[in-house]
């Protein structure tokens, strides 16, 4: 599908040689779909308007839905609609995808502008899993159906062979207090803060629980929540 190949901006705004994401990712992807899988909004303020990722990020969330949902329906023959619903929920959740973007490193590589860069931008969960879905959706355009099918199960394999992760990212803040209970750590606490402006809100959580505190982040206070209790919870159980 190459006809449908975007001419993107320079690779720059990044910290890392995208050519190692590349070779981390397994899949090659069109340079200038790469660039503009990169391309976080605020980048894209702060140098003129240039195109971002969230056309791709749009089509992206489509692709995994899809392929997710096919995996489970044709891997687990014997779960009914409401367990598949939940496992499919843990798989495509933010939480998960922002998991599966700091396993690749992924934030080295995003073009982000300086104020977001200055905030922790690399690291938030809200822009991980956004940019996930961005690349996803270039693997479609660039390599076709199949080839994003593959690639999207080959990031969530990890997820997908541990038994115990769908638990946890499906209702985070409920398997931190059941393993706090367990652990004898106390009752999560949590407290929300929130910046930016009312049409891109961002809110942060943190979470106590014994000597852990975590932090997360999203675009709403449940989702702040549940990126911190995720966080909290990786600390607090042994692995």
């Amino acid at each position: 599908m190459t006809g449908n190949r975007a001419s993107g901006q320079p690779l720059t705004g990044s910290e890392a040689d995208p050519s190692a994401l590349v070779a981390a990712l397994g899949v090659q992807i069109d340079e200038g779909l790469l660039a503009l899988a990169l391309t976080h909004r605020s980048f894209a303020y702060e140098n003129g308007g240039v195109p971002t990722n969230e056309r791709l990020e749009f089509l992206g969330d489509s692709i995994l839905g899809q392929a997710v949902t096919v995996m489970l329906y044709r891997t687990y023959p014997l779960l009914d609609e409401g367990d598949l619903a939940k496992r499919r929920a843990s798989l495509v959740s933010s939480v998960a995808l922002a998991e599966i973007a700091r396993g690749l490193g992924l934030g080295a590589y995003i073009r982000l502008g300086r104020g977001e860069i200055l905030t922790g931008g690399r690291d938030k969960s809200s822009i991980l899993a956004d940019t996930v879905e961005a690349l996803i959706g270039a693997v479609y355009l660039d390599t076709g159906a199949d080839a994003a099918t593959a690639f999207v199960l080959r990031l969530i394999a990890p997820m997908l062979n541990d038994p115990g992760h769908f638990g946890v990212s499906m209702d985070p803040k409920t398997s931190l207090q059941e393993a706090a209970a367990r652990l004898d750590a106390g009752v999560p606490v949590y407290a929300i803060a929130e910046s930016g402006p009312d049409h891109s809100k961002v809110f942060i959580a943190t979470v106590t629980v014994g000597v852990v505190v975590a932090t997360g982040e999203g675009t709403s206070k449940k989702h702040a929540e549940m990126a911190a209790a995720l966080e909290a919870w990786n600390r607090l159980v042994p692995r």
